[in-house]
């Protein structure tokens, strides 16, 4: 195989990431009559076999010893696990509860909630396009609030817990199928006591439906799994702006999935709100295609004059 550059890479494992999380309203209706708290604990069961199983395949276990002796990466991990349970297990209930375009939303927000992250936390100064960007969200945040008689919390707990997600995972830097491993270790205590709870109640669907349910519900731990140790690779290979630019492949799917396939109602007002959000993110992608392209010729501008002064 040719060499291909880290950042390339990085692009297609983004690509692949949020092409298959944008499918996902297909999935998870398959595996009803289960509940969401039984489907996302059967995610995370799942999800550890299959990781386990790559690791098998590589035969790779010597990462083990050395995250061992780094606390702050296992504890960064564990807050990542923790974190993406609940982006899991809202993003579960929202598309099994007709709630699929609610939840694109979220996703379709999340660069803006990055952005807020970054003035909150890490201190970052926004350029003006990007305040009115973040103005723009905040308005629609209204305006779909009105239009739903109550505050977007799906898609606002979706676009944090998953900002924090790819802030966590980006501070951890941790290889994705290693970082995944310890994600789904650490959930795994929970899920199982979970299930044997509803075994021992009657109430577990697993293995009560058929062959072809348990079936894909074993396979919840593939396409769990799959992405998110494409989105690993990504996190790591590429900066957060270009992983900004793309997860809209990710709410676009979903929100087609939604109007299109789901059938789900989108009044006037509603259409409203979507179209400010997209305002907000044309703003936003403008400004950040600007000032990367600034900064490229910046650098450009400081090599050629290295080169001069050699």
């Amino acid at each position: 195989m040719a060499y291909m550059p880290d950042l390339r890479r990085g692009v297609l494992y983004g690509v692949a990431a949020y092409t298959m999380w944008g499918l996902f309203p297909l999935y998870w209706p398959l595996l009803k009559p289960s509940g969401a708290v039984e489907i996302l604990a059967h995610r995370m069961v799942w999800s550890l076999v299959a990781v386990a199983a790559v690791l098998v395949v590589r035969r790779h276990w010597s990462w083990i010893r050395e995250l061992a002796r780094q606390p702050r990466k296992l504890a960064l991990l564990t807050l990542a696990a923790i974190v993406v349970t609940i982006n899991w297990g809202t993003y579960i209930y929202a598309v099994n509860t007709g709630h699929v375009v609610e939840s694109a939303l979220g996703y379709f927000i999340n660069p803006l909630v990055s952005v807020l992250f970054g003035v909150v936390l890490l201190r970052e100064r926004l350029r003006p396009l990007q305040w009115a960007a973040v103005g723009f969200g905040a308005v629609a945040v209204l305006v779909l609030t009105l239009d739903y008689g109550r505050l977007p919390w799906i898609a606002l707990t979706l676009a944090v817990s998953f900002g924090v997600y790819g802030l966590v995972k980006k501070k951890a830097n941790v290889a994705a199928t290693e970082g995944l491993a310890v994600e789904t270790l650490v959930l795994l205590l929970p899920a199982l006591g979970y299930l044997v709870f509803l075994q021992a109640s009657g109430e577990a669907t697993f293995p009560h439906q058929g062959v072809g349910h348990a079936v894909l519900l074993v396979g919840a731990g593939i396409v769990t799994a799959v992405p998110l140790i494409c989105f690993g690779a990504a996190a790591i290979r590429v900066p957060l702006s270009t992983i900004g630019l793309l997860q809209y492949i990710a709410p676009i799917l979903q929100f087609a999935c939604g109007v299109l396939i789901a059938k789900e109602t989108m009044p006037p007002s509603r259409w409203i709100g979507f179209s400010i959000v997209w305002l907000a993110l044309a703003i936003f992608t403008y400004d950040s295609i600007r000032a990367a392209r600034a900064a490229a010729r910046i650098r450009r501008s400081a090599r050629t004059l290295d080169h001069v002064v050699t």
